[in-house]
């Protein structure tokens, strides 16, 4: 696992899936509210014309010379839900984050977003 204060050294750097495959570029981490811990990154995909960025979660990611290796496959990471590449991720569209990939979502306590991006 890379450690949260190395995150911006790792900004456009590959992202692979479990075989290694190339899913996109690194463009952002998106960390856990109530713990500050890395908990999803925006990976640049698509054609030049037609970028988008997807969430992928950072649980058990580890790193390589010049990749940035997360335990989901990369066609499951290239349909999950996405922003534009100007854009925000909405409140309401976190939990569609999180369920698409079976992970459970829940607000803090005072129902503040669970998602904030460095």
């Amino acid at each position: 696992m890379f450690e949260p204060e190395d995150i911006r050294e790792w900004r456009d750097h590959d992202v692979v899936d479990v075989g290694k495959k190339k899913i996109g570029t690194l463009e952002a981490i998106y960390v856990d509210t109530a713990t500050d811990a890395p908990s999803f990154a925006t990976v640049t995909i698509g054609l030049p014309t037609k970028r988008r960025l997807v969430f992928v979660p950072l649980e058990n990611a580890t790193v390589g010379p010049d990749y940035l290796k997360v335990t989901v496959d990369r066609k499951v990471a290239k349909d999950a839900p996405s922003i534009d590449m100007d854009g925000e991720l909405l409140a309401e569209d976190e939990p569609k984050v999180f369920a698409h990939y079976g992970m459970p979502y829940t607000t803090g306590a005072g129902g503040e977003r669970r998602l904030g991006r460095r």
